[in-house]
């Protein structure tokens, strides 16, 4: 089933950012949807292809726009008839199967008034599958949902496709005769429901908009829809349009299908569950759509910051007090070259968090599926991906955070050169300002087979401290640390003295001040490079101190 119209431009009016006919893939295969891009939403319709001359009050050709000034409209919403309301049992049974010739009087505004699905390539008749009430088709009282066209105006449409059969009918002139046969064996192919209505999405919560219930959306502004319109329920009966909320929704491109051509966009829920993908007529398009898209996604991501801030103000989340930034970043970890999925990444005053999904709840939030401190994160590469198959044309960052377990390594993949530059700038800020912040980190070590502390302070710099201990056994399981002992200064140096740190990346730290002890061994018990990334941290974050790029 088709969109067809006179004409598929792109245009912006009022009440919608974009409007213009894409291709969405539904069951592996593209079809052609009017898409309407609003500040909340972006609205697919993929109707029958209407013989209406109407275009819309936005410059947009739209297969089912009614002209609204007709004198039988009432200044209201059109009704249509459907299959669903031009029953079989409804349709004379002395013109079933039986060849009619009816003449139609085209209008001025509103043209035959019918819209058709069919043709050829899809193996059935031209078959009328909607008549608008007081349109010409429908004041003819000859016309059914159900007949099918074998010819106009004396040219044979029997064997022609969907589109020779549109542009017949709009070249037909003012006085057309439609050749028709009412088929009751069709009656289940007009009722079946287009393609958008086996596109999924994410059900949102009870008082957010359910899409599965979509708002009718009026392409002229001298008729407002209402709730009570008539004309809603048939359009959720056919489903010929579905409403995509875009709060929290992410847009993209090529993640989850290879795009040679460069004409297609992502749409990815905010529960990570489902996508949608859209393509366009060319490049330039494709790009005009990203832009606009990722314009009014962005902005209601900002709002919805602002709300979960609002939310969690009490709670925090995930241990931190304040969120910082927040939203949608194509990751993957080192080891998953070829598999970017949707992350959600929130940066906090002391961390970094990812979500797989959305957070519906404040237990929710508190729950992220990876959280790294930012003060053993650091920030390793940001720009253009010179690994990926095209050269320079991905945007990315990676994070190399120091762990227990070693260094985890995460990649990130940003939409704009803007978004790259204010994500770099968020982290590496962050771990700063978490320097700053925390100041001090202590950790337990061993240095010449004594028992210490290592403290690493953001002003005073290193100290290894002995601990104090009393009732010192075999066992060191059965030692007790005397806290009313002021521990005793083994080394002290301040940062500048520091002129080299290593690691073996099992337990070893090796520390130079050029002192008269020579290099420093520091047994950390554990993987070394959490402290190793603490204190690169804390370097950093001074050297920015003093205006110097880190």
């Amino acid at each position: 089933m088709a969109v067809v119209a006179a004409g598929a431009g792109v245009s912006s009016g009022s009440g919608a950012h974009k409007s213009g006919f894409l291709e969405v893939l539904v069951r592996e295969s593209w079809h052609k949807v009017l898409a309407n891009l609003s500040e909340q939403a972006l609205t697919l319709s993929c109707e029958d292809s209407s013989v209406n001359d109407g275009v819309s009050s936005n410059g947009v050709t739209n297969g089912s726009y009614l002209d609204n000034s007709n004198t039988n409209s009432n200044n209201g919403p059109q009704v249509v008839r459907t299959a669903f309301t031009d029953l079989p049992e409804r349709v004379p049974e002395a013109i079933a199967n039986r060849k009619r010739c009816v003449k139609v009087t085209k209008q001025e505004i509103g043209g035959l008034g019918i819209s058709i699905k069919g043709g050829k390539e899809n193996k059935m008749p031209i078959l009328i599958s909607k008549i608008f009430k007081g349109l010409a088709a429908d004041q003819t009282q000859s016309l059914y949902v159900g007949d099918a066209i074998l010819s106009v105006n004396g040219m044979n449409l029997r064997d022609a496709t969907h589109d020779e059969a549109v542009q017949a009918l709009k070249r037909a002139g003012k006085e057309v005769t439609l050749e028709v046969k009412y088929m009751r064996e069709a009656t289940p192919y007009v009722r079946k429901g287009s393609p958008v209505s086996e596109i999924s999405w994410e059900t949102p919560p009870p008082e957010s908009p359910r899409p599965s219930s979509p708002p009718v959306t009026s392409f002229s502004s001298s008729s407002p829809q209402s709730p009570s319109s008539p004309s809603q329920p048939l359009l959720s009966l056919n489903s010929d349009r579905r409403c995509i909320p875009l709060k929290m929704s992410y847009v993209t491109r090529a993640m989850t299908r290879a795009d040679p051509e460069n004409r297609q966009l992502e749409l990815h829920s905010p529960d990570a569950r489902h996508t949608i993908v859209l393509r366009c007529p060319d490049q330039p398009s494709a790009l005009s759509w990203f832009s606009s898209m990722h314009s009014v996604t962005s902005t209601l991501a900002q709002r919805a910051a602002a709300e979960v801030v609002q939310n969690i103000s009490r709670t925090g989340v995930a241990g931190s007090k304040e969120i910082r930034h927040l939203g949608w970043l194509a990751g993957k970890t080192e080891s998953e070259k070829q598999c970017w999925k949707p992350v959600l990444v929130v940066v906090t005053e002391k961390d970094l968090l990812l979500y797989d999904s959305l957070p519906r709840s404040k237990e929710a939030w508190q729950n992220p599926s990876h959280n790294f401190p930012l003060l053993a994160t650091r920030l390793v590469h940001s720009g253009p991906d010179r690994g990926s198959p095209c050269s320079g044309t991905e945007l990315f960052f990676a994070t190399r955070t120091g762990t227990r377990l070693g260094i985890e390594t995460h990649l990130f993949r940003t939409e704009t050169t803007k978004d790259l530059s204010m994500w770099s700038r968020h982290i590496v800020n962050g771990c700063h300002a978490s320097a700053e912040m925390i100041k001090e980190v202590t950790t337990s070590c061993l240095y010449r087979s004594q028992e210490c502390r290592l403290v690493i302070h953001y002003e005073k710099g290193f100290s290894v401290l002995a601990d104090p201990k009393v009732g010192d056994g075999e066992d060191s399981e059965e030692r007790v640390t005397d806290t009313s002992v002021k521990p005793q200064v083994l080394l002290s140096y301040p940062f500048e003295k520091l002129k080299m740190s290593a690691d073996d990346g099992v337990r070893m730290l090796l520390l130079d001040f050029g002192g008269k002890e020579g290099e420093i061994q520091l047994d950390l018990h554990s993987c070394p490079k959490p402290i190793v990334f603490i204190l690169h941290s804390f370097l950093s974050a001074k050297i920015s101190r003093l205006g110097l790029v880190a």
